[in-house]
């Protein structure tokens, strides 16, 4: 059995217990049994009001939803937000997490997006239109990272860390460098992946146009100009990409089919990257687990383990 397959047939399994939903919501105009009636009770309770103003307040869409959660089970931007948003205005918590990360971690910083300050800020675009891209929008349409958070080191610098969560996802072999669209979005990419600083190497550009290296290259592009521009004063930072390590459907591929070098899929990025230490993979049950050592932390953490870890 697949893990998507394990995970729909838990979610099902939990879902009157856990979200005391009877299911049956709809997705791709179908009722489906791990889809929720009411939406809003995918986001863990203890944050639900808040994170659902949080989205609306910053302009941010839910994905397929618009301005309500969706009601998707297995959607990775309800998981980054049910592990994540409880951190937001807890320096403890952000802090153990990132020195689990970063062991030159000395303490988390508050993010500042101009509407609203946490340890935690969730799809982010940055200040500027870095990647000269049509639109510049946080969460759609643009490149955006699902979360970010800040650090100062105990050099008394600041680093970045941006967070892309993964959950049941899988990619095809289909290249996006192809057709008129892909000609649109190698001429977007290329004055930063051909310039000398550039911080991927070129060994294959329609390998690095293959899902999720595609994501990947923006993302890093991003994150590489949000910090040349030292934004929250962070001149450095890390690309944690969240997967669940049993997701071998993901990690344990490389969709190029050896445009890039490698054999799983983390492997394959460093192979892409000049300097591989600023990328790595960490289960979201790994990521999390310095919080344990936090105080007021059963309640978060006992829901994730229920709904995602066990």
């Amino acid at each position: 059995m697949s893990y998507i397959e394990q995970q729909r047939k838990k979610a099902i399994e939990i879902r009157d217990e856990v979200f005391k939903d009877p299911g049956g919501g709809k997705f791709k105009r179908l009722d489906r049994t791990f889809i929720l009636k009411d939406p809003a009770l995918n986001i863990w309770a203890g944050v639900r009001e808040d994170a659902i103003d949080y989205f609306r307040r910053n302009g941010i869409p839910f994905w397929d939803s618009g301005n309500e959660p969706t009601g998707h089970l297995l959607s990775s931007q309800i998981a980054c937000v049910n592990h994540l948003y409880f951190v937001r205005q807890r320096q403890d918590i952000a802090t153990a997490i990132l020195k689990g990360i970063d062991k030159t971690v000395k303490t988390a910083l508050v993010l500042d997006n101009g509407k609203d300050s946490g340890y935690v800020d969730f799809e982010v675009v940055g200040s500027t239109n870095y990647l000269g891209e049509k639109l510049h929008t946080r969460g759609a349409n643009s490149t955006s990272v699902d979360a970010v958070m800040l650090a100062e080191l105990d050099n008394g610098k600041r680093k970045l860390f941006f967070i892309e969560w993964k959950y049941v996802e899988t990619y095809g072999k289909t290249s996006k460098a192809e057709g008129d669209s892909g000609q649109t979005r190698i001429k977007t990419y290329s004055p930063l992946l051909n310039h000398p600083e550039s911080p991927l190497k070129l060994s294959n550009i329609e390998g690095l146009f293959t899902e999720p290296y595609y994501q990947l290259t923006r993302q890093t592009l991003l994150a590489h100009e949000m910090t040349k521009a030292q934004e929250y004063g962070a001149d450095t930072y890390l690309h944690l990409h969240v997967i669940p390590k049993d997701n071998k459907e993901l990690k344990e591929v490389n969709t190029t089919s050896g445009k890039l070098a490698g054999t799983t899929l983390e492997e394959t990025w460093k192979n892409v990257l000049k300097s591989p230490e600023l990328y790595i993979a960490v289960d979201p049950k790994d990521l999390l687990e310095p919080a344990k050592n936090c105080i007021d932390t059963i309640a978060p953490l006992t829901y994730l383990e229920q709904r995602y870890w066990k």
